[in-house]
């Protein structure tokens, strides 16, 4: 085993994920408005504060998700889970204020896994919403 693999890390917590997006103005809408997270950070940087540090979580989360447009690539083709007590309220939610692109509501479980469906965001970044067991 080499000494890598032997040495514990100092990380001891995730903080924050990235999605790449076309437009940071949309899609803060999309994560605020419709999914109801709240902005965490929203920071202009940079020699002429050309960029911008954007980022939006659900109401007492310690995890953040920063939305960043892109460099050199295509926006999308993320992933993240978050969790509610309640998937099927959730879906329910979502179904009702419209503009989510959702996977049918779940009819049950699949054996070994949690209760879950996934949505996108509209640059097509993937989110699995599950409730925990």
């Amino acid at each position: 085993m080499s000494d890598l693999t032997q040495t514990p890390t100092t990380v001891t917590n995730l903080g924050v994920a990235m999605f790449t997006v076309a437009d940071q103005d949309a899609a803060l809408a999309f994560y605020t408005e419709k999914l109801g997270f709240e902005v965490r950070a929203d920071v202009r940087f940079g020699p002429e504060n050309e960029m911008r540090w954007l980022e939006v979580a659900p109401s007492g989360s310690a995890a953040r998700l920063a939305l960043n447009p892109p460099m050199g690539q295509e926006p999308g083709g993320g992933g993240i889970g978050v969790e509610t007590p309640d998937v099927l309220a959730e879906h329910a939610r979502l179904t009702a204020i419209g503009g989510v692109d959702l996977d049918p509501a779940p009819a049950g479980r699949i054996p070994g896994a949690p209760l879950l469906f996934m949505m996108r965001d509209p640059d097509g970044n993937a989110i699995a919403v599950v409730q925990p067991d």
